[in-house]
C-alpha cells in the first residue's frame, strides 16, 4: 500500500500523541522498580533460589498504568517437581506475607503465589534454572530466556512495542488466554522486531493471509497447523502465536487496514463502556423476535484457562443436542463469572410440534429394515412406519416439544459437558428465557452478543 506524504505525516501525529499517553513516567518506573528489588534482594537472601525480573517491565515494554509485576525464583535443576513446588511456595508466601496486602495460591502448570503489593499485582513464580532453551522443564521456565531473548534486541523499537500493545488492547485482539484467544505481549514484541517497527508490522499484516509462517531464528524443528505461526527464538517447538484464534488474527488484519487508510487515535483507546441496562436488553430482545435461552450454575474453582476451554466444549455439546432436537441455534456464547457461569442460546423457535419424522434404514438393507419397521409396528407412533423413496419412514411423538423443558432436562448431563462444569451442575443448574436472563454481573457479555460486531465497526461508531 502506497501512502502520501501527509498521510504519514497524520500517522506519526498520532502515534506520538498516543505514545505521550502510554509511556510510563518517570517516576512510575522508579516505584515499580523499587518494589521488584525489594522483592528480588529478599529472593536472594533467602539463599535457596535467585531472584529475577521477566515480562515486560523487566524489558522495558509495558504500558503507562498497567499494575503486574513478574518476579521468578530461580531453583537448581536437581531439585525434584514436588521440591520445587514445595520450596518455592514456602519462600513465595513468606514474600507475600512480608510485603503483601492480599495474596492467594494460583496454579498454572505448577503453583505460584498472586499478591497485591502496595497497588501492584504481583505474581511469585518458582521454575527451575536451565542453561538453555532445550532443557526447560516446565513452560514457565522458558519466561527467563524470552525476557534475555527481548531486552538483548527491543530498546531501539520500544515505542514500536507500546503502540502495538496499546492498539491491540483497544481493538480487543490483545491476551492470550483462552477467552480473548488473541496476541500476547511476547508475540507483539517479536512481531515488531521481525518487521522492525509498529507502521511496517501493519503494512504487512494488511495483506496476511492464513498460513502465516515467521521464523526468527530459522530454527523452527517441527511443523505446525495453527493459521499463524511464530516460532519461539528460544523453543524450536513452539508456536509463540498458538494462542490466536483464526477470527482474532483477521479482527488484527481489519484493524491495520482501517488504521492505515484514516489514521486516528479511536485505534488506541476505547470509550469507557456503556452497556445496555434491563429495559434496552428486554427491548432489543424483543424486536429481534428470537428466543434468548441462558444455562446458568456455580463458577469451578479454577482458572480461566481451566474453565473456559470446558465451558466452549459444554457450549457446543448443548448447541447440538437443541439442534438435533429440532431447536435452531442462530448464535451461543459462553461467559464466567466469578460466581455464576453461563451457556447462552439465542433459538429460531421455541416451540416444536408433536411428531417428529423418524427416518429408518434402506428398504433393500433388508435385516435393518425388517427389524425397524417390527419396532415401530410396537411402539407408540403417529404413523408409519411407511416407504419413502428407499427408505422406511416413521413419524413418532417429539420427547420435548419446547426448548425450555429440554434444557431443564437431565438430557443436559450426557452431551459431552467439560469435566468441572458437569460436576457443577450435577449440583444444580437453572434455565433462563428472555428478559430473565439479564443480570447486571453479566451486562457487558449481554452487550457485546446483542451488539456483536468487528473491531473496525466498533471503531467507526466510536467515533461517531
Amino acid at each position: 500500500m502506497t501512502l502520501c506524504w501527509r498521510c504519514l505525516l497524520t500517522q506519526r501525529e498520532v502515534e506520538e500523541a498516543v505514545l505521550g499517553r502510554i509511556r510510563p513516567q518517570a517516576a512510575e518506573q522508579e516505584e515499580i522498580l523499587a518494589i521488584a528489588r525489594e522483592i528480588i534482594d529478599a529472593v536472594n537472601a533467602s539463599g535457596i533460589a535467585e531472584g529475577m525480573l521477566v515480562g515486560s517491565v523487566a524489558r522495558g515494554t509495558w504500558v503507562q498504568g498497567d499494575r503486574d509485576l513478574d518476579i521468578f525464583m530461580l531453583y537448581d535443576p536437581d531439585l525434584t517437581k514436588e521440591e520445587l513446588e514445595e520450596r518455592g511456595l514456602a519462600l513465595a508466601r513468606s514474600i507475600a506475607t512480608r510485603f503483601g496486602d492480599t495474596w492467594r495460591e494460583k496454579y498454572a502448570e505448577h503453583p505460584y503465589i498472586n499478591a497485591t503489593i502496595r497497588g501492584f499485582d504481583v505474581d511469585l513464580v518458582p521454575c527451575y534454572r536451565v542453561a538453555s532453551g532445550a532443557e526447560i522443564r516446565s513452560a514457565v521456565d522458558r519466561t527467563p530466556f524470552h525476557t534475555r531473548y527481548i531486552r538483548e534486541r527491543i530498546a531501539p523499537l520500544v515505542d514500536d512495542v507500546l503502540l502495538l500493545k496499546q492498539f491491540a488492547k483497544a481493538g480487543g485482539v490483545y491476551g492470550s488466554d483462552q477467552m480473548t484467544e488473541g496476541f500476547a505481549g511476547y508475540l507483539c514484541e517479536l512481531l515488531v522486531l521481525h518487521y522492525r517497527g509498529f507502521l511496517p508490522l501493519l503494512r504487512a499484516a494488511a495483506r496476511w493471509k492464513p498460513g502465516l509462517f515467521i521464523d526468527i531464528e530459522g530454527h523452527a524443528a517441527k511443523t505446525f497447523d495453527e493459521p499463524m505461526v511464530v516460532v519461539d527464538p528460544v523453543d524450536p517447538k513452539r508456536n509463540v502465536a498458538a494462542s490466536v484464534s483464526l477470527s482474532q488474527m483477521f479482527a488484527f488484519v481489519e484493524l491495520c487496514r482501517g488504521y492505515l487508510d484514516a489514521p486516528s487515535d479511536r485505534f488506541f483507546f476505547r470509550p469507557a463502556g456503556e452497556f445496555f441496562t434491563q429495559e434496552t436488553f428486554a427491548a432489543l430482545v424483543a424486536d429481534r423476535g428470537t428466543y434468548l435461552y441462558a444455562v446458568t450454575f456455580a463458577t469451578p474453582p479454577f482458572i480461566p484457562d481451566v474453565v473456559v476451554p470446558q465451558l466452549r466444549r459444554s457450549l457446543e455439546g448443548v448447541r447440538a443436542l437443541l439442534e438435533r432436537s429440532g431447536f435452531p441455534v442462530n448464535r451461543a456464547e459462553e461467559a464466567m463469572g466469578e460466581e455464576r457461569c453461563m451457556l447462552l442460546f439465542e433459538l429460531f423457535a421455541e416451540q416444536m410440534p408433536a411428531v417428529v419424522r423418524h427416518v429408518g434404514p434402506p428398504v433393500w438393507s433388508r435385516e435393518n429394515a425388517e427389524k425397524f419397521a417390527v419396532m415401530w409396528r410396537q411402539r407408540k407412533h403417529f404413523c408409519g412406519p411407511y416407504i419413502e423413496n428407499d427408505r422406511y419412514v416413521v413419524e413418532i411423538e417429539r420427547k420435548y416439544t419446547r426448548a425450555a423443558a429440554l434444557l431443564a432436562s437431565p438430557e443436559l448431563l450426557g452431551v459431552g459437558l467439560g469435566k468441572h462444569v458437569k460436576q457443577a451442575m450435577e449440583k444444580e443448574w437453572k434455565v433462563l428465557e428472555g428478559e430473565e436472563c439479564w443480570s447486571p454481573v453479566f451486562a457487558p457479555f449481554f452487550t457485546a452478543f446483542l451488539q456483536k460486531e468487528s473491531p473496525m465497526a466498533r471503531v467507526l461508531r466510536n467515533g461517531k
